[in-house]
């Protein structure tokens, strides 16, 4: 048996994160998991930020901003229930190739189960289905800061969301360090203060609500 398929003891941890962060999860039911028995009906998936970094491969302004541009979208959508897969449309006001739309869109995509035509199609009938849910340069925003629409597919209902990225702490020289770190040069206190200033812009994201603002578009 291959090595990373060996069984491993459920209770154990493996996980040898260098941070912690400081970050509410988002709940989100999956109507296909609940139809084969991966969640009890109306039982939620659980999606942390360190998912999501898993998703991006890394932790950076970027991807803690979509983070917590689906959260806050999808607690404007749904006040007062879980949110539900297939049941959520997402677009974005940029293109796909950008960098900053494109990596936010597909981490979006993994929270929120939205997709291009690429997408689940779903079970039977198209039960659950994602696919065509997840478009780009998909209207004129009124900001050029990265934003996001989320419509209910089931009461059309629609919020957008602005992610203040100016606004997010620079981090001062000490970011300057990051060339030498990648090539093995910068000494063990460099890379202690890039990574204390790197994941401290992180947090604040994770952390501030100022740094995005939500409203409702009225059809």
């Amino acid at each position: 048996m291959a090595e990373n398929t060996t069984p491993t003891d459920a209770t154990r941890s493996e996980e040898n994160w260098a941070v912690e962060y400081d970050a509410e999860p988002i709940r989100i039911r999956d109507p296909v998991a609940e139809a084969l028995a991966v969640l009890d009906p109306g039982d939620p998936f659980v999606v942390t930020y360190e998912d999501v970094v898993k998703a991006a491969g890394h932790s950076c302004p970027t991807a803690s901003g979509a983070y917590r541009i689906a959260q806050v979208g999808l607690d404007a959508l749904y006040p007062d229930e879980l949110p539900v897969r297939s049941e959520v449309e997402v677009l974005a006001a940029g293109p796909r190739d950008d960098a900053t739309y494109g990596v936010m869109g597909r981490l979006i995509s993994y929270v929120t189960g939205a997709a291009q035509a690429d997408g689940f199609g779903g079970l039977a009938g198209g039960y659950g289905g994602r696919r065509n849910t997840l478009t780009f340069d998909a209207f004129d925003p009124d900001s050029a800061a990265p934003t996001f629409r989320f419509r209910r597919t089931d009461t059309d209902e629609t919020v957008e969301v602005v992610y203040h990225v100016g606004d997010v702490p620079d981090g001062g020289p000490a970011l300057g360090t990051l060339q030498q770190i990648i090539e093995g040069t910068a000494s063990e206190a460099e890379r202690e203060l890039f990574a204390d200033v790197w994941h401290g812009r992180v947090q604040s994201v994770l952390s501030d609500d100022s740094l995005f603002t939500v409203a409702t578009i009225e059809h």
